[in-house]
């Protein structure tokens, strides 16, 4: 079995342009075309912290359902983290996954059924802080070993991390394999790695990258990555 997984922070859908555009986000979801994206910033700052991509849009202009968390009822997440599946992809069940935080920072955890397989997936944006980043990974980390299963696990977002290997991307053990998909921040010059992907060994790379188009270069202030990967025997 093969899924595409993408991770992309939004923004808040506000592009380089300074214009909130919902729409071009959407556009650029759907160049993706991958069967789980996670999101961050995807809800504004002001207010009751709406959802940057309004529900109606989405379902209406896409062929993805966010992964219900009921946390706030403008919002299609936690702390501006979103998961976004296809339709046809069943959600067995979802959690917010609490951090230690300084900043507004989460993550996100979803149990997912394709095709009689159940994997997990989790979205997280992390904190500037680099002891609070390690940390915030020993978080997930732990929070996934408590949970029923060996399960194909890809984790994902951003993790605000300058360090290439180091970091806390030192916090990963031999069970994971962290992708270096190339650089995503800052849209108007890559030069940070900030949003990564990160799996576990059941899965194998088959492809990856950051998608780089017309949309996705105004779009907001990261590029969104990608990674095409293979879940080996039943």
């Amino acid at each position: 079995m093969r899924l595409t997984f993408a991770s992309y922070n939004i923004h808040k859908a506000v592009g380089l342009d300074r214009r909130r555009d919902p729409e071009r986000i959407l556009s650029v979801l759907r160049e993706i075309d991958a069967d789980v994206i996670a999101l961050q910033e995807a809800d504004r700052r002001i207010g009751r912290r709406a959802s940057a991509l309004p529900l109606g849009m989405i379902q209406d202009h896409t062929h993805y359902r966010p992964v219900p968390l009921s946390m706030k009822p403008d919002s299609i997440g936690w702390h501006g983290n979103a998961l976004l599946v296809k339709r046809d992809i069943e959600v067995l069940e979802a959690a917010p996954v609490p951090l230690p935080v300084l900043e507004p920072r989460g993550a996100i955890r979803a149990d997912l059924m394709v095709d009689g397989r159940a994997i997990r997936v989790v979205g997280m944006h992390l904190d500037l802080s680099g002891f609070r980043r390690r940390e915030q990974v020993r978080t997930v980390l732990s929070h996934l070993d408590g949970l029923d299963g060996d399960c194909p696990t890809v984790m994902m977002g951003d993790f605000n991390e300058w360090a290439r290997r180091g970091g806390c991307f030192g916090e990963f053990g031999e069970a994971w394999q962290v992708l270096s998909l190339g650089p995503s921040f800052h849209t108007r010059q890559p030069v940070a790695r900030l949003d990564r992907i990160i799996a576990s060994r059941h899965w194998a790379e088959q492809a990856s990258g950051v998608h780089h188009s017309a949309l996705s270069a105004r779009g907001s202030d990261h590029l969104p990555i990608w990674a095409e990967l293979e879940l080996g025997g039943s």
